[in-house]
């Protein structure tokens, strides 16, 4: 190889590299093209989330007082401690993890077994099928609040006791919302019905992903539908499935139209949920300072559940 070649590339090679002050133009030129949009993001981050974040934490502090011109003495940790020593809130607690622990499998369930049946190759219609899923979704809470107050109305005017009664399935009308397990089971049934089509659109999105000449193989191999759902569909949804759990879970603590506009944390407080709790302790007792500390407990929760959760996944080797 003639040695001028090499010399000729490398001289290529430094005449083609710019000097350190013109790369400097031109990434500060970038970063002035770049920069008020981030100004923007900073700025309304900082004032609709971080200043609201550190202003909650402080307050949970304090004896807060709203009005202008009063103070609001520090109090220290009484707010915490009188949290723990509040029975509503113990009620509030309980019926939030205990909406996760019904809720979250069941929407699991039948939004993996819906889309797995929409996915079927004879199944027409899928678009239909989807878009009756998701409609739930993009209704309004209030609109399929006041219909399911409606369904399980008291006495013979509720559809659900109307029906009930006339096939014999009971001998008098159930009195739904004042007991406080039956209220719950209506919580529980519009929480799943009014969000099980999230779950049902991410699916069918996951399953139409899956490469068809897995299941070739599979059939190749002599699996059957079942053998092929347990060891291709189940270990190519293991990613999506985590996922779907994670924001289940937080949907779940997140409680608050579900009880609002059902029960009103009724009866007795029975169903109080934490989000709940928080608003009447705010807006309707004006105990604004206690209202932040079950705030900042609550959001200390969330935190560590996802954090212990994406912690488990990034540890974790998915197919």
């Amino acid at each position: 190889m003639d040695p001028n070649l090499n010399n000729n590339h490398s001289d290529i090679i430094l005449t083609e590299k710019k000097p350190l002050s013109q790369r400097f133009k031109k990434g500060a030129k970038q970063w002035l093209e770049v920069s008020p949009f981030l100004l923007i993001g900073l700025a309304g981050a900082s004032i609709f989330v971080i200043y609201p974040l550190i202003k909650g934490i402080v307050m949970s502090f304090q004896d807060y007082n709203i009005l202008p011109g009063t103070e609001s003495p520090f109090v220290g940790l009484e707010n915490y401690k009188k949290a723990f020593s509040d029975p509503a809130f113990a009620y509030a607690v309980r019926n939030t993890f205990l909406n996760t622990v019904v809720t979250v499998p069941i929407n699991w369930f039948l939004g993996l077994f819906f889309a797995v049946l929409i996915n079927i190759q004879f199944v027409k219609y899928k678009i239909t099928f989807r878009t009756l899923y998701y409609l739930p979704i993009i209704t309004s809470w209030i609109v399929v609040a006041f219909l399911f107050r409606y369904l399980f109305a008291d006495g013979e005017n509720g559809l659900i006791n109307f029906a009930l009664v006339n096939l014999g399935l009971v001998d008098e009308p159930i009195s739904w919302l004042q007991n406080q397990w039956t209220a719950m089971v209506v919580i529980w049934l519009f929480h799943i019905w009014k969000t099980v089509g999230w779950t049902v659109v991410i699916y069918l999105a996951a399953l139409q992903g899956i490469p068809k000449n897995l299941y070739e193989a599979a059939a190749i191999d002599g699996a059957s539908g079942i053998k092929a759902f347990r060891f291709v569909t189940v270990p190519m949804l293991r990613p999506i499935t985590a996922f779907v759990i994670i924001n289940l879970v937080m949907g779940a603590f997140n409680f608050f139209p579900q009880v609002y506009f059902i029960t009103n944390g009724g009866p007795m407080g029975q169903t109080e949920v934490l989000q709940s709790m928080i608003y009447k302790q705010a807006f309707s007792n004006f105990n604004f300072g206690y209202s932040s500390a079950l705030g900042v407990m609550m959001g200390l929760t969330i935190f560590l559940i996802t954090f212990t959760q994406q912690k488990k996944l990034s540890n974790q080797k998915f197919m």
